[in-house]
């Protein structure tokens, strides 16, 4: 009961997972959707040597990530798209298979903080021998900023999504 008053009040507190900083890895992984926030955030870390790689995953804006990052200085040269994966498991499942096939052994996560729980564990619930960090983009992280740019609404669906992720695929969101 009270983890479940602390999210309510706090959610920031516990939807939000960064791994901190000084992480580097074989890849960075930036999943689709948000404000366009992702790709630079992605873009932020590779220019700090976080990964020497970055995969796109998800349908519909990936051509927009990608001239984003090509806009922030990462060469196209070092950017592989998986675009036909539409939800957070499909990210995962579809984005596993390359980095398996490519014997990937560690990405960085680069999603919305309000997606950063649900996004890192369903990585490591599908890939258990790949290591998985998260570092998410703050954009609208002010919680003055969540209902005037649609973050609130979209923060408190993670909350139906994770244990409807624990119920169907298994995902544990704790």
């Amino acid at each position: 009961m009270a983890i479940a008053v602390l999210a309510y009040y706090n959610p920031e507190k516990f939807i939000c997972v960064d791994s901190g900083k000084n992480i580097s890895a074989d890849v960075i992984v930036i999943l689709g959707g948000g404000s366009h926030e992702r790709p630079l955030r992605a873009a932020e870390l590779f220019k700090q040597h976080a990964a020497p790689r970055i995969i796109i995953t998800g349908e519909g804006d990936d051509e927009i990530n990608r001239e984003l990052l090509i806009a922030n200085g990462v060469p196209a040269s070092v950017i592989e798209i998986e675009n036909k994966s539409t939800t957070t498991q499909e990210n995962a499942k579809f984005t596993i298979k390359l980095l398996r096939a490519e014997k990937i052994r560690s990405g960085i996560l680069v999603t919305s903080w309000y997606h950063s729980r649900r996004a890192l564990k369903t990585f490591a619930h599908y890939a258990p021998e790949i290591e998985f960090y998260s570092r998410p983009s703050y954009f609208a992280y002010a919680t003055d900023e969540w209902k005037k740019l649609g973050i609130n609404k979209r923060m408190r669906l993670e909350f139906l999504k994770l244990p409807g992720y624990w119920i169907r695929y298994g995902v544990n969101p704790f």
